[in-house]
């Protein structure tokens, strides 16, 4: 709110209520075949830096005068690293409750299990490009970015990200030498590089 006002309070708000929200679709289903989020889809602290330390580092640095980069350019990122962390959970759980066909989002992109990390369906990818579409409408309709051209920009950069983190969990997370890569580590690379790629168009 310091940095960003209540319109970016009010983003980081939506943005909890939606991620909890599109957690509990098909729970019961999503339970019953072992892919559900533990402990009913509540969040631990780790899932707090793994949704919002990138958020909260564009907020610090649009406050820190050390910086020649303006203040809607971290606008811009603090809106994008939102997006991609709700595409990617709304891609992830539309995709555990609805997906008819899942793929590995890696070569040779075969067919696996719905809940298998690092995998992605159609119908999963298409909510979360809808939702972080939506999402940075409402950042547009409560002033946090100042064209329709940042709302693309914030699309395209989730889409990017979620896509890297789809990869990079099904190449590394939970494989030998890489126990530190945990989901919430792979979160946090994932929001900051939206963030990143967002303020580099920007800049464009």
């Amino acid at each position: 709110m310091g940095a960003f006002g209540l319109g970016g309070y009010a983003l980081v708000c939506a943005y909890f209520i939606a991620g909890s929200a599109v957690t509990k679709v098909k729970m019961k289903q999503k339970q019953a075949e072992g892919i559900a989020e533990a402990r009913g889809g509540r969040r631990g602290p780790g899932s707090v830096w793994g949704s919002g330390a990138a958020g909260m580092l564009c907020a610090i640095l649009a406050l820190s005068a050390i910086t020649p980069i303006p203040l809607d350019a971290w606008r811009l990122g603090f809106v994008a690293s939102f997006c991609s962390k709700l595409s990617d959970t709304t891609a992830s759980e539309i995709g555990k409750a609805y997906g008819k066909t899942t793929y590995m989002s890696t070569p040779p992109f075969k067919l696996v299990p719905r809940g298998t990390e690092g995998a992605v369906s159609l119908e999963g990818t298409i909510a979360g490009i809808a939702i972080s579409a939506a999402f940075a409408a409402l950042a547009m309709a409560v002033g946090q970015l100042r064209t329709i051209e940042g709302v693309g920009i914030c699309v395209v950069a989730a889409f990017i990200a979620t896509s890297f983190e789809s990869m990079l969990g099904a190449l590394v997370q939970g494989k030998r030498g890489f126990d530190w890569l945990t989901n919430d580590v792979v979160n946090i690379i994932q929001i900051t590089l939206a963030a990143a790629i967002a303020i580099g168009l920007g800049a464009m």
